[in-house]
């Protein structure tokens, strides 16, 4: 029930009042974006959902378009800005998903929406993450986020699937904001963002 029924309703009720609580603090947001990036506020990006459904995820846009001289954009690294680099290592450019999740593209825990590009390289237990709504955080994200391997983040993707609750969703909110608090996991190691997933060698 709470699987099929419940969880939906939570994920309509929070994402409605949570935007209606945060609009003050999301226009503050706005404005620093506004000037940090030349006018450019919001980021969007196809990502597949439930059943592999594509739809439009929004965030706050954390780099700028800055371009070399020959008109390629310049590596994520030179491109973060330091508005932006605040708003991963606290999570809040996350917070425009909970249009996302009002829309019901999303919900407010469940495996992270990743890249289109990336359904052709999942082994069939990988695609198994497709079973529930993404998420705006989820089972991997607590339990190491971008330190641990994508093999890792599927597996624990799955388990999150296998293991769905009113319980377990409890206590991966709950260890989220423990994790926002302490800004840990944001990347790996020297990276300003996460090394792209090409597949996994055994797909046993």
């Amino acid at each position: 029930m709470y699987r099929h029924f419940f969880k939906r309703l939570i994920d309509f009720l929070s994402s409605f009042f949570a935007l209606i609580l945060l609009l003050p603090f999301l226009l503050i947001i706005i404005v620093f974006l506004y000037f940090g990036n030349r006018g450019s506020v919001f980021f969007t990006q196809e990502r597949p959902g439930l059943k592999g459904k594509v739809f439009r995820v929004i965030k706050f846009k954390t780099m700028n378009d800055l371009k070399d001289a020959s008109g390629n954009l310049l590596p994520d690294a030179d491109r973060l800005t330091a508005t932006g680099k605040f708003l991963r290592s606290t999570s809040l450019d996350e917070l425009p998903q909970l249009i996302n999740v009002f829309k019901g593209d999303m919900s407010l825990i469940g495996p992270r929406p990743l890249l289109v590009k990336y359904l052709p390289l999942y082994n069939e237990r990988q695609a198994r993450r497709h079973e529930v709504r993404p998420g705006i955080t989820g089972w991997a994200q607590v339990n190491g986020r971008n330190a641990i391997s994508w093999e890792q983040k599927f597996e624990l993707d799955v388990y999150y699937v296998d293991n769905l609750s009113l319980g377990l969703d409890i206590k991966t909110l709950y260890l989220t904001v423990l994790k926002v608090v302490k800004r840990s996991d944001i990347n790996t190691e020297g990276v300003a963002t996460t090394i792209p997933f090409t597949g996994t060698k055994n797909d046993n």
